[in-house]
């Protein structure tokens, strides 16, 4: 016999059932934002009405990349989100990133530059404190490893040049491509950043190892180093 509190909502049951057909036959096209984290919360909680809680996370976070990415204790500050629902949720955060990192290992990155930059923004860009990633090529430009050499506070992280050419020396990369983010959501190098890309290409160009570029994360955009003639 079913407890009373652990009752079946048969209302629910036909959503879920429908909201579950549209997405097998039309996939991710034919369902918003709510009901794609809606079809994630069913998994986490099975027997009741998942919308409102869906669309308060959302409200929330303001959008359903950003709920993914959050932080389970920010997660958890919402009412009806468990440790478990947060954990539900963050796996499909680590699948996502792992899914646009497997479009970029072991291939050029030139010619795969907007996977790479989908990559940098899925892993990056919703952090709450900054974090320096390094990106390590071989002589013909493939990806051969992918690091965080550092994390930090919410506007800074140390950054050492030696410690990044020795690193490099040690994967045997030819090149690398430098990769931080502002959690301010602004993707403008400050002074600082600019100093210390130009205190690791000094190191680097010493060993020849070439830096190809420096991308700043921000939440809805990126500027390269690159791109704006500082590289």
């Amino acid at each position: 016999m079913t407890p009373k509190g652990d009752a079946p909502d048969h209302h629910a049951a036909g959503h879920r059932d429908r909201l579950r057909d549209r997405f097998r036959r039309a996939g991710v096209e034919a369902v918003q934002d709510y009901e794609l984290l809606e079809l994630i919360l069913f998994r986490a909680i099975p027997r009741k009405d998942v919308k409102p809680l869906a669309k308060e996370i959302i409200r929330v976070f303001g959008g359903l990349p950003q709920a993914l990415a959050a932080p389970v204790e920010r997660l958890t500050e919402i009412t009806g989100v468990s440790g478990n629902v947060a954990l539900e949720l963050k796996i499909v955060h680590a699948a996502s990133i792992k899914l646009t990192q497997a479009r970029v290992l072991d291939r050029p990155i030139i010619s795969s530059w907007n996977d790479l930059l989908s990559y940098c923004r899925a892993a990056m860009a919703d952090e709450k404190t900054e974090m320096f990633r390094i990106l390590f090529l071989d002589k013909k430009n493939i990806l051969i490893a992918d690091e965080i050499q550092q994390k930090g506070t919410v506007d800074h992280t140390p950054v050492y040049p030696r410690e990044v050419v020795k690193r490099a020396l040690e994967v045997g990369a030819s090149a690398i491509i430098l990769v931080h983010n502002h959690p301010s959501g602004d993707p403008t190098p400050s002074r600082a950043d600019i100093e210390m890309t130009n205190q690791i290409q000094k190191a680097a160009s010493a060993l020849n190892i070439r830096i190809h570029d420096h991308l700043v994360i921000g939440h809805k955009s990126e500027v390269s180093f690159k791109g704006l003639g500082l590289l």
